[in-house]
């Protein structure tokens, strides 16, 4: 892979020309891990099917990005507008707003050079649908964009009905029962509770909620709206969609090596905002038994409080399986005091504490059998993907809803629940997975559900599955808008 600051056609130096038969595509990522890692393995897919992609990342040269590998794609850095604005001193509002100008911007003038220097230049912008602005860019420049959504079609349709004011702020339920909404059927699983934080709590967070709505503000222009998931898993919400407008499930977007592998270079992301600690990791797994070990991670962005750390620590000193527990540098502060010292330092250790680690190494692993998980719409496809069982202790965003889908619809996991503070103690959470690890009758039930959607997710990527064959209509109507 390569990466450069630069821009694509510096000074002292001949731009690149093309052949007229290379067709060009632009991606423009959300800087959060996130949403980097499907947008990544998307362009990947492309790539492998013919595309010259250039991947682009608004970031600040105060920010790194630990880059491995893979040469099929070329990353280039824009400015998000950070080298000198305190990012810490702005509101969330005030902050996406500065973005906004700031990469409307980067963006805009790296077309410009883009097209300025290539004998047949990009027609096609793919954006991450959480940065809708950047297809009014695109039309400026007379290109086309593909708007990609990096969350569920569960979570994206919640949004849709939202914008549309077809489901009204506050919540409030239609019915006695507590529902919100009954059509799709499928989302009467849904409580008040299960919403996305940014509608449930609307108060909370007002700019993100733009964000998220803003979505579907123009989404209409838009040539192609492509969806990070595939058509067996959100069937039902993905025949709904597809009654109102034209959509393509190219997902899971997860690295070929764990999947169908057929693309021979993708055995990872590629990109990381975090360095893993791979090696220890898989060390000190490969000395576990198969199926003995509960990995636990809650993504790059939650955080919890110290009394759920403590308790979180509780439940795992107490259980019966070893586990590999991912904490955040900044988080390690809030870990009980002599935690760490009393793991120990061997390989022979109950559990092992890291700061980040490969999660697809991890979750693939014959010794990991249940993931405790923040349900961020990743972290469930990965899991879903490979088959693992979860533990699921939603935090905020789209992951209350993840969760209910995942233990109500997919029935592949269990939720710990919280007490009367807020807090979900370390006996609610050794219950859950030991139900899970020990073989029960529900624990069994949820692990053959596990092993059903694996193999129905990696027959949507392969030769033939629904998500495949959407990728190859995408590229074909690239082709046929540039030759």
């Amino acid at each position: 892979m390569s990466s450069s600051r630069e821009g694509i056609c510096p000074s002292n130096r001949q731009p690149t020309m093309y052949p007229a038969k290379d067709i060009h595509v632009l991606v423009l990522a959300h800087p959060v891990q996130g949403h980097i890692n499907p947008m990544l393995q998307f362009s990947k897919r492309l790539a492998s099917k013919g595309l010259k992609v250039t991947f682009l990342i608004p970031i600040s040269t105060k920010k790194s990005l630990n880059l491995v590998n893979a040469s099929s794609i070329q990353v280039e850095y824009i400015s998000d507008g950070f080298d000198t604005v305190e990012a810490d001193k702005l509101s969330t509002k005030e902050y996406l707003e500065h973005f906004r100008l700031s990469v409307s911007q980067s963006l805009s003038d790296f077309i410009q050079k883009h097209q300025s220097c290539q004998e047949n230049p990009a027609k096609v912008l793919i954006y991450d649908s959480f940065d809708s602005w950047a297809l009014d860019v695109a039309i400026e420049h007379g290109m086309h964009g593909a708007s990609f959504f990096t969350q569920s079609c569960v979570v994206s349709c919640i949004y849709y009905l939202v914008h549309q004011g077809t489901v009204k702020l506050p919540l409030d339920a239609v019915d006695g029962q507590g529902r919100v909404l009954c059509d799709p059927p499928v989302m009467s699983v849904l409580g008040m509770n299960d919403f996305p934080s940014f509608v449930a709590d609307v108060h909370k967070y007002p700019g993100v909620l733009d964000i998220v709505l803003g979505q579907f503000s123009n989404f209409r222009k838009a040539k192609w709206l492509l969806f990070n998931t595939f058509t067996e898993l959100e069937e039902e919400l993905v025949n709904w969609m597809g009654n109102q407008w034209s959509m393509m499930t190219v997902g899971p977007t997860i690295p070929s090596v764990y999947m169908d592998k057929r693309l021979e270079d993708d055995t990872g992301y590629g990109l990381s905002l975090f360095k893993p600690e791979a090696e220890a990791c898989l060390r000190w797994l490969d000395s576990k038994p198969p199926c003995s070990t509960v990995y636990v991670s809650f993504g790059s962005l939650a955080s919890l409080g110290e009394d759920q750390m403590e308790e979180l620590a509780s439940g795992l000193r107490s259980m019966k399986s070893h586990f590999l527990w991912v904490v955040r540098e900044s988080e390690e502060k809030k870990l009980p005091r002599n935690f760490l010292q009393e793991l120990g330092l061997d390989d022979d250790k109950k559990g092992l504490v890291v700061r980040w680690s490969n999660q697809l190494q991890v979750l693939s692993h014959v010794s990991v059998g249940c993931f405790m998980t923040h349900c961020g719409w990743n972290s469930t496809l990965e899991a879903l993907s490979l088959g693992v069982p979860m533990v699921v202790m939603p935090q905020w965003t789209d992951q209350p809803t993840n969760a209910t889908f995942i233990v109500e619809v997919w029935k592949v996991g269990l939720r710990v629940r919280a007490n009367e503070r807020g807090v979900v103690t370390g006996e609610e959470i050794e219950s859950c997975v030991n139900e899970i690890m020990e073989g029960g009758e529900r624990g069994k039930e949820i692990r053959e559900n596990s092993l059903g959607w694996k193999e129905l997710a990696k027959r949507a990527i392969d030769e033939g599955g629904s998500s495949e064959k959407n990728i190859q209509e995408f590229v074909s109507n690239v082709l046929d808008l540039c030759t």
